[in-house]
């Protein structure tokens, strides 16, 4: 997708944070943009700063853990704008904590935002976007956690492991149809996922809303969510699968794939 100008997107997670920041650049492309967040007060502050810099820009709020919530987004942007174009499944949480100690609804919180929140996108949009005849693009955001494993994240790993296959096994579905796929696979931004738990439903809650130390420390020191956002827009415009922004993570992706190839030769 070379040219996006005039082309719409719809982006989950996108009151702030990478969501927020891939809105921007799409916005420079002259992209339609819908933002979708379950935080409402955050939602409309975005829509308004975006509309502020000329943005063509709803806002709608959006839980992508229920199907239906997503499905009733997924008409609202067709009302809006007509046709989807670029499906960017964003949003998510990062319940934290050693595997053993962590709970059936840790659990089902991680797996409703990251991992469900991803197929309700796919199922709602990418119709949509076959039905546009026009083509398209999907962007599912992962992380550097989905290639390798970091300490306390068992659930968040789990999560981005699946989103990366999810991702894979999507391109070649929809590559008939003119649509691409990329996987964003970032490390640490500074983002607010380390308050996650600030909208986590209270009928998951388990009593605290702390923000994860380790996530609070990491997040402090990394990446500026503009970097990505821009890593984003020039990923798509080339068709980039794999959308990997941090090379001082390479080696422990590397040490990984190594160890996994070796194994092959093991008698």
């Amino acid at each position: 997708m070379e040219n996006l100008n005039g082309k719409v997107a719809f982006i989950t997670g996108g009151a702030s944070g990478i969501g927020f920041a891939m809105a921007n650049s799409f916005m420079a492309e002259g992209v339609k943009v819908v933002l979708a967040d379950i935080e409402i007060d955050a939602l409309q502050k975005a829509v308004k700063d975006l509309l502020a810099l000329g943005a063509e820009v709803i806002g709608v709020e959006c839980d992508v853990a229920d199907s239906e919530s997503v499905a009733s987004a997924a008409e609202k942007t067709i009302d809006a704008f007509g046709k989807v174009h670029i499906l960017c499944n964003n949003a998510g949480v990062a319940p934290s904590g050693a595997l053993d100690e962590t709970t059936p609804l840790d659990w089902e919180w991680g797996l409703g935002v990251n991992l469900m929140g991803v197929v309700h996108g796919i199922q709602s949009f990418v119709p949509k976007i076959k039905a546009g005849g026009e083509g398209g693009h999907v962007v599912n955001t992962a992380s550097i956690a989905g290639l390798m494993a970091l300490p306390t994240l068992g659930i968040y790993a789990a999560t981005k492991y699946a989103v990366v296959g999810i991702s894979e096994i999507l391109r070649g579905e929809v590559a008939a149809d003119e649509i691409g796929v990329s996987v964003l696979c970032p490390s640490f931004v500074k983002t607010r996922l380390a308050e996650g738990a600030r909208n986590r439903p209270v009928e998951l809650s388990e009593g605290s809303d702390e923000p994860d130390a380790f996530i609070t420390q990491m997040v402090a020191v990394g990446a500026e969510p503009e970097a990505i956002g821009e890593r984003v827009v020039r990923s798509v415009k080339r068709g980039d699968f794999y959308i990997l922004p941090h090379d001082d993570v390479k080696a422990g992706v590397e040490a990984r794939m190594n160890e996994i190839l070796e194994a092959f030769d093991l008698e």
